[in-house]
């Protein structure tokens, strides 16, 4: 048997020293969260605002399809009653032709005898009332004159308007009761006389005015001022007229302040309207 001769092996080396423990190397955050987390909340932020946006469609869609309720009906009937003035026609406002009642149970009509164009709520009524109606926010007032049936007396109607119905009604209150004495120029103050020559009011002036009144129908208040159609001036009158020769002047005014101030039912789909 043969004997193989030895072998030299190198000395066995140590083994090298174990690394030092260290922690796993950190990914990188923002106010304490990495991107992961981010965009978990990018997609909860956009998910709200998503909801929210059709939660904000669905009311916008809800309100705007729903029918008026009361309370706004109310207020869309009294805006355009005080638009009227405005929003009317002169001939809707002054008619051709007025009813009234001179007595006796018969029924006669006032014609219309012109409109006039000036609106200034200065220049239409004598000072000491312009004051009242500057006081309480006038916004014009309209003229027109009727004579009566046959036309012996003629009767200038003018429209004042107000806001709303509580300045109106202040205003009326504070208008001058009791006429001042100036026969030179007529009943006054009172609102102004409108002639138009070649009609029965062409010689109504000023110092021809013998008569006045007042009413008052939403935000408008109305007065009237009346006298003969001749022209002949309140100071030649020496004694009364049996009967009230101008008791149409009221009735002229009422009907008007009565058809203008008369809310109809809202038409919210009108563009007349504002619901």
């Amino acid at each position: 048997m043969a004997f193989l001769p030895p072998v030299n092996r190198p000395p066995a080396q140590p083994d090298p020293p174990a690394a030092p423990y260290s922690d796993p190397p950190r990914r990188p955050t923002v106010l304490g969260l990495h991107g992961r987390q981010w965009m978990i909340v990018a997609v909860v932020v956009g998910c709200c605002y998503l909801a929210m946006t059709f939660a904000a469609l669905a009311g916008a869609w809800a309100t705007l399809n729903r029918a008026p309720t009361t309370a706004e009906m109310q207020r869309a009937a009294g805006a355009e009653v005080a638009r009227r003035w405005q929003a009317w026609p002169a001939q809707r406002i002054f008619p051709e032709r007025l009813p009234y009642s001179p007595g006796g149970g018969r029924s006669e009509y006032a014609s219309l005898q012109g409109i006039s164009s000036a609106t200034a709520c200065d220049t239409a009524v004598d000072q000491e009332i312009a004051a009242v109606l500057r006081r309480h926010g006038c916004r014009a007032v309209l003229r027109a004159t009727y004579a009566d049936q046959l036309q012996g007396v003629v009767v200038t109607v003018g429209v004042v308007a107000f806001a709303d119905p509580f300045k109106a009604d202040r205003a009326l209150r504070e208008l001058p009761a009791t006429p001042l004495p100036d026969r030179s120029r007529g009943v006054r103050p009172a609102l102004r006389a409108a002639a138009f020559p070649g009609t029965a009011a062409a010689r109504f002036t000023d110092s021809a005015r013998q008569d006045r009144s007042s009413d008052r129908g939403g935000p408008y208040v109305v007065l009237t001022t009346s006298g003969q159609s001749d022209g002949r001036p309140a100071a030649a009158i020496t004694k009364k007229r049996p009967g009230t020769p101008f008791a149409l002047a009221p009735q002229l005014g009422r009907h008007i302040a009565k058809a203008l101030s008369t809310q109809a039912l809202p038409d919210c789909s009108s563009r007349e309207w504002r619901c």
